[in-house]
């Protein structure tokens, strides 16, 4: 990998450059062969904060990821947090998705374990609907809707509107109040 380290409103020094070179250097451990590309790290002070942004073109993929921080080697330890968790991420996916022998596939190691988040064998193709479930929508308003909600201890809560008889939805939004969907 080849280096482009530059600073805004701040002198690199050999420690920060060796720093940034053995950590993303670390990066290579992801791939089969390491890849020849240029890595771009721009560093920049913004009052109190650190900001590092690091990004690497590579053929039919571009990891990039900035952090900010008040410490500029902490802000470094979390951009290569970001790219490992990008790398494992497109590893994963490529896994699944592409089967091909020019494809991302060959590009990464296979001992990579999966995201936690991913489920790796599903494809993104293929949907299945692993429940069905049934029941009457009882004609109500949608306060009874939002208070039959909270009892079950869902999310959201299908209703027949008992005004309008049509099929409803309410929901709870992130900050804590309620959403209705209504057809048009």
């Amino acid at each position: 990998m080849n280096f482009n380290i530059r600073g805004e409103n701040l002198e690199i020094t050999a420690a920060l450059r060796d720093y940034v070179e053995k950590k993303v250097g670390k990066l290579e451990k992801y791939f089969d062969m390491a890849p020849a590309s240029e890595v771009n790290v721009k560093m920049s002070v913004l009052n109190t904060d650190q900001k590092v942004e690091i990004t690497i073109p590579m053929p039919k993929l571009l990891l990039r990821a900035e952090e900010k921080h008040i410490d500029m080697y902490a802000a470094i330890d979390l951009v290569i947090e970001k790219l490992e968790r990008q790398i494992r991420k497109h590893k994963t996916k490529v896994n699944r998705k592409f089967r091909q022998d020019d494809s991302l596939k060959y590009m990464f190691k296979n001992e990579l374990e999966p995201l936690a988040e991913e489920v790796p064998d599903m494809d993104d193709d293929e949907i299945q609907v692993v429940r069905v479930k049934k029941f009457d929508l009882k004609p109500m308003d949608a306060e009874e809707a939002i208070l039959q909600m909270d009892m079950l201890g869902h999310n959201f809560f299908v209703f027949s509107d008992s005004v309008s008889g049509t099929t409803n939805v309410v929901y709870k939004r992130k900050d804590g109040r309620y959403g209705l969907i209504e057809p048009e």
